[in-house]
């Protein structure tokens, strides 16, 4: 029963950078993993990044490795992706979830999810 809003959302170009935040206020927050996946108009929502409640296991989609960092801040309850070199095909509404497990970082194990902040990257 967490609920979690994202933000940090908004039109950059194509090169720029953004930081999300998902805070969330249920105080099972740290015990569990986190996501953010994203979601383009037409097409299925996609994974883009986990890490587990001790930060120890991260898991990135191939095509943000190497400019999307994920990160939480457990005593804050709140998950933050990073995201630099921002690319047109970046643009989505990006949700975080709650995973199921504290460790499990696969697709499906993550639920409850947030309403979602608009990033738009043009070119």
């Amino acid at each position: 029963q967490v609920q979690l809003v994202e933000s940090g959302g908004g039109l950059v170009q194509a090169g720029g950078s953004l930081r999300l935040s998902c805070a969330a206020s249920g105080s099972t927050f740290s015990r569990y993993a986190m996501g953010w996946f994203r979601q383009a108009p037409g097409k299925e929502r996609e994974f883009v990044a986990a890490i587990a409640w001790r930060g120890g296991r991260t898991r990135y989609t191939d095509s943000v490795k190497g400019r999307f960092t994920i990160s939480r801040d457990n005593a804050k309850n709140t998950l933050y992706l990073q995201m630099n070199n921002l690319q047109p095909e970046d643009t989505a509404v990006y949700s975080c979830a709650v995973g199921s497990t504290p460790d499990g970082l696969g697709d499906s194990g993550f639920g409850s999810w947030g309403q979602g902040t608009q990033v738009t990257v043009s070119s």
